[in-house]
């Protein structure tokens, strides 16, 4: 059971957190000698530094952030206790072994140590009532399958396990389905599981089935992209990015076509906001260049947005430049047979509904610069797959949802194989799966190297 280890990787957020409050702590620590700050600079940033590399120490011998965000104000305010007396401890042991134990005052330390407790206990519980009003405003849906037998139990602990993320979507029952709701969640049929899963945005699954089932089970939910959680009643099974959690006394093998840590997720989207920061400057600058020639050649707006649907089935507007006339949605009814895709999308050579400037904006790409709003927001991310708009939506197939596993992107693993020469749908959900499966920072900053390749010379931006 790796308990401790996911709670390490799981909980960077809170590392970071903690160690910003060690240095929140030493400089009012560093108040009592306001008279000798001189010194306290030259001297006591060795202190300053052996106490973060000792609380990452503690990190990864004791994992303090294990069930973090299910521990209550005074078992929170006690962790955070036992971990400032294992760093001052360890501290004290080593001034001692080194025979340095009179250089630095103990009261510093001691005012350090009630500073610390002090900061990092209100910090944690900031940050997790932060958390809380996240989960509650982006819910992750839940779908339970399993026999009656066993369900209660489980969804008994799932719930004492739950903090506000789960939303119940429903219940399949795999020894009957007659019931309108069991433990107050709404059974959903078996038969046209596939269909309810996509109507009710369902993007994690429990199964608690029997072996043959599980994996014929999670081998449909994953081909959509969804994130399974196979709760391990006789065998371990061999599932894409399986990893190992435990619920209450429950094993659980959770499996998602997604790869990416919390890490590197997070490293991820501060890049995303950098970036799209950057991008935003430029976005504003050719808007005040190519906004009124815009307006000129086809008044109206000079922003085109569109509903389209991101990560796990979420709604939002997407912007761009407008680099068509007003009525060319209208007009796109019309050009259908001439589409040069085979699938959902639309594409065509040529398209009369692009006013001139367009072509220039598009085979630029600086259409679509103002997405870079929607990457600041959250809504999207520089590298993943294209969001489709609604009506590619509904006409999906359920192999095709696993394209809204992860946040759409500015650009991705299509958009850089030569976007202007792919022309079946099918080769573009190829390209997009084989992203998510092999995601890592790697491949992304590869990605985007790509797609400034592609830019400057022109590939791929009919």
């Amino acid at each position: 059971m790796n308990s401790k280890g996911g709670a390490r990787t799981k909980h960077l957020d809170f590392i970071i957190l903690d160690l910003l409050s060690i240095q929140v702590a030493f400089v009012l620590a560093g108040f009592i000698f306001w008279s000798k700050i001189g010194s306290i600079l030259d001297l006591y940033w060795i202190i300053d530094g052996a106490i973060s590399i000792l609380y990452l120490l503690v990190v990864l011998f004791n994992a303090p952030h294990s069930s973090i965000m299910r521990r209550g104000y005074l078992k929170e305010l006690w962790s955070v206790i036992v971990t400032n007396i294992w760093m001052m401890l360890s501290l004290l042991a080593i001034l001692f072994a080194f025979k340095e134990s009179a250089t630095y005052s103990r009261v510093f330390l001691g005012a350090f140590s009630i500073a610390d407790v002090l900061v990092m206990f209100i910090f944690r519980c900031i940050w997790k009532k932060v958390l809380r009003m996240r989960f509650k405003k982006d819910n992750s849906k839940v779908l339970i399958i399993g026999y009656k037998d066993n369900l209660e139990e489980f969804i008994n602990a799932l719930k004492k396990d739950n903090i506000g993320y789960y939303l119940y979507r429903g219940v399949v029952l795999l020894d009957g389905d007659n019931e309108e709701t069991f433990m107050d969640i709404p059974v959903a049929p078996l038969e046209g599981i596939l269909d309810y899963v996509k109507e009710h945005v369902v993007n994690e699954v429990y199964i608690l089935g029997r072996s043959n089932e599980n994996e014929s089970l999670a081998d449909q939910f994953l081909d959509m992209g969804i994130m399974v959680h196979v709760v391990l009643n006789y065998e371990v099974l061999d599932l894409t990015n399986a990893q190992l959690e435990q619920i209450d006394r429950y094993a659980v093998l959770t499996a998602s076509i997604s790869r990416g840590t919390f890490g590197e997720l997070f490293i991820k989207r501060v890049f995303d906001i950098f970036v799209s920061i950057i991008g935003l400057v430029f976005t504003g600058l050719f808007t005040l260049i190519f906004g009124p020639i815009i307006y000129l050649q086809s008044p109206g707006p000079i922003f085109f947005s569109q509903k389209r649907v991101g990560k796990n089935g979420k709604f939002f507007k997407m912007y761009k430049f407008r680099s068509m006339y007003m009525d060319a949605e209208e007009r796109k009814k019309e050009l259908m047979d001439q589409n040069q895709m085979n699938g959902l999308m639309f594409k065509m050579d040529n398209d009369p509904r692009i006013i001139p400037i367009g072509k220039f904006l598009r085979k630029t790409s600086i259409d679509e610069f103002p997405q870079f709003w929607n990457i600041f927001k959250g809504d999207m991310s520089l590298v993943g797959t294209r969001p489709p708009t609604l009506d590619e939506f509904e006409q999906y197939e359920s192999h095709h949802l696993s394209r809204l596993a992860i946040k759409p992107g500015l650009t991705g693993m299509w958009q850089t194989s030569g976007r202007s020469d792919i022309t079946d749908f099918e080769e573009i959900v190829r390209l997009d799966n084989e992203y998510i499966r092999n995601f890592s920072l790697g491949l992304d900053i590869k990605l985007i190297f790509k797609t400034f390749t592609a830019v400057l010379f022109g590939k791929g931006s009919k």
